[in-house]
């Protein structure tokens, strides 16, 4: 309970920000690292009526890096609403950098669910150059 409660009130916050951390409004940075916010997100969706579904959350580390995760499609599924860059999954360290042209890249998991990197800012980028190259519904104006 000391961790639970507090952390739907940090995920609650990121939503009320999102747009500041993104004009999308599909990223998601907490406050707070190590707190559990994927069930929180999904029931926090669906109250606050969220309309553009949140496709990463960036957190920092025990270390002091941070991570950006895929936001899965449900709870209990691998699937996600949107990978990280097919072609940075299992690339580390330089050759990530190199290849992304972001600094102070970690890794990309090889699933692409999660990444890593020394900086917010760095983390951060990872997650926008996903959401720059993921295709986008047609409006239907």
């Amino acid at each position: 309970m000391k961790a639970w409660l507090p952390a739907r009130e940090i995920v609650q916050q990121a939503l009320q920000t999102r747009y500041k951390v993104d004009p999308s409004g599909e990223l998601l940075l907490l406050a707070q690292g190590g707190c559990p916010w994927k069930e929180h997100l999904f029931s926090l969706e669906k109250e606050l009526k969220v309309d553009v579904p949140i496709k990463f959350v960036l957190y920092s580390d025990q270390n002091g890096h941070w991570r950006v995760q895929c936001v899965p499609a449900g709870l209990n599924t691998f699937q996600n609403r949107l990978s990280l860059l097919e072609e940075w999954r299992g690339v580390r360290d330089e050759a990530l950098s190199d290849l992304s042209g972001i600094p102070d890249c970690i890794f990309v998991h090889a699933s692409g669910f999660i990444g890593g990197n020394r900086t917010q800012e760095g983390a951060l980028e990872m997650a926008k150059r996903t959401l720059q190259t993921a295709p986008r519904p047609l409006s239907s104006s």
